[in-house]
């Protein structure tokens, strides 16, 4: 059996948080987007798949692709290593520019796993990437937050761990994610110890590793050992990481660096060309998706040369710009295609998805935040994502994390998990008893079909205000963004941490006190 695809069970005993959200708790989930505990698992998707392309679209981009990587090749800048790795596979090496033979990536990608398990350190808490699965992830990298007090500032490592702790407390969350925002108050070089600590100790769920130096990637790895041991993360799977393409064609060596350090530590890399169509890619939807998919076959092949069978995702980030400003835009018609026609490339190449999440280009979490996150978000889920980063809390482009919009997503993810679900077509489904009770010019309610099935059977937000119009003034006429904000502060103010074992807790903070004591502060 591929060590990949090993279920949660095989994972280490003896770290468990709470509960899996089973019984109660997690009925009540499915149908309000829960609360803090009530945990859904990863999406089991009984929808079918939204394609753009035809045989003979996906064909003629391939066909390109190989040619873009024939004849004008892609740039492996500062890494002799990668150079010669390439040379030896027998990949054409002028300079720092790679050309590749025809088929030689996808040849390569033939022992990259199609599905694998991200083992969490609570083993329910354990993910599925690949096949039917799909998993929702926070924010991912601002710089800024828009806090609870409705201002604009740079992030704190105390803003990072509130939306761990938020992302642990949402019931349509299965991942913890990566930097969930960026902690500017820590030292550039040692800020990576204290996010990487803040995942495995405030939340119990699957997280990211740190891809900012080769260095950071290796200190990720080594903190996973001291929770799972040495042996199963060598063996498995516990860390998906991102690793982005310098579009357009080109992979920088702080990338590269992560990229060799988890894969052959056998941990999962999400190579992923981020393109502002028009600037880094041609305006097409169909240019874009010939250099994604050459960049990804160009770096997910990579993988496969520093250790075969190490998971790897093909991921994407593309958004259009304003042929006006240059401005990013989001939720518009062309990134939703590139979108729909990567997953279809993705699925042939029999690698894993990464894409969307809820994107917008607004400033504050107000109309136009909502209408471009639902764009970019119901075509996140129909094009069959496996991996969805940048599910909760995206604003201004990607710039901010906002704690409001984090709330607002997480009730739009829990909606998604109910529609993914499909159409319930057993005999409970069909309600044929209660159509034969009611009969003709009668109504439901009462009816014992009805009683049974009224707590599940339609999703309850949690943010939405679907009272009257007194009612609603009655209780002071807030705003979706007001009661986002009184739910997130009642989130925190409630939070419990998981429970961990005083032995690894330890273990981790004197490793991180050992790396910090080596070198000085640095902020650039």
């Amino acid at each position: 059996m591929n060590e990949n695809l090993a279920t949660e069970q095989d994972a280490p005993t003896g770290r468990r948080g709470r509960g899996s959200g089973s019984g109660a708790a997690a009925r009540r989930a499915a149908r309000t987007g829960g609360g803090p505990g009530a945990q859904l698992t990863y999406i089991k998707r009984e929808i079918p798949l939204y394609e753009v392309l035809s045989e003979e679209g996906l064909a003629l981009i391939e066909k390109n692709a190989d040619t873009v990587l024939e004849e004008v090749g892609i740039i492996f800048r500062d890494d002799p290593e990668a150079l010669e790795i390439w040379k030896n596979a027998g990949a054409d090496v002028k300079g720092d520019r790679v050309h590749f033979p025809k088929g030689l990536p996808r040849s390569l990608l033939k022992t990259a796993p199609s599905q694998y398990i991200q083992h969490a350190r609570n083993p329910e808490r354990s993910v599925q990437i690949g096949g039917n699965a799909t998993v929702f992830a926070p924010v991912y990298g601002p710089p800024f937050v828009r806090d609870l007090d409705g201002k604009r500032r740079y992030a704190t490592i105390e803003d990072f761990r509130n939306f761990v702790k938020l992302a642990y407390m949402a019931p349509s969350i299965h991942h913890s994610g990566g930097t969930v925002c960026e902690p500017v108050d820590v030292p550039v070089n040692k800020r990576h110890l204290d996010m990487i600590y803040s995942h495995i100790r405030y939340s119990d769920k699957p997280f990211m590793g740190s891809v900012t130096a080769p260095e950071r990637a290796e200190d990720t790895v080594a903190m996973a050992k001291i929770v799972f041991g040495d042996d199963f993360v060598e063996n498995n799977t516990v860390t998906t990481s991102l690793i982005n393409a310098n579009s357009p064609m080109v992979f920088d060596d702080t990338m590269l660096g992560a990229l060799k350090v988890y894969a052959r530590h056998n941990q999962a890399c999400i190579v992923t060309p981020f393109i502002l169509a028009g600037a880094m890619s041609p305006v097409t939807v169909a240019g874009t998706l010939t250099q994604v998919l050459a960049e990804v076959l160009a770096g997910a092949s990579l993988t496969q040369l520093v250790r075969p069978g190490a998971p790897v995702l093909f991921g994407t980030f593309a958004s259009s710009i304003s042929m006006q400003s240059g401005a990013p835009t989001f939720g518009t018609p062309e990134p939703s295609l590139v979108s729909y026609g990567a997953a279809q490339l993705a699925r042939r190449l029999n690698l894993p998805f990464r894409t969307g999440g809820s994107l917008c280009a607004s400033k504050i979490p107000d109309a136009q935040a909502a209408y471009e996150s639902a764009n970019t978000l119901n075509s996140t889920i129909l094009a069959g994502t496996n991996f969805v980063l940048h599910s909760a809390g995206w604003l201004e482009g990607g710039l901010a994390s906002c704690y409001e919009k984090f709330m607002m997503d997480i009730d739009q993810l829990g909606m998604q998990q109910k529609f993914a679900q499909g159409v319930d077509l057993s005999e409970n489904g069909q309600a044929m008893d209660a159509i034969r009770q009611v009969g003709p010019g009668s109504h439901f309610l009462g009816c014992d079909h009805t009683q049974a099935n009224f707590q599940t059977a339609f999703y309850r937000s949690s943010i939405a205000d679907n009272n009257s119009f007194e009612q609603w003034q009655a209780e002071g006429e807030k705003t979706a963004p007001q009661r986002a904000n009184e739910l997130a502060r009642r989130w925190l103010e409630s939070y419990e941490a998981p429970a961990i074992d005083p032995g690894v807790d330890e273990a981790l903070l004197a490793f991180i006190r050992q790396k910090k004591e080596s070198m000085p502060d640095a902020f650039t």
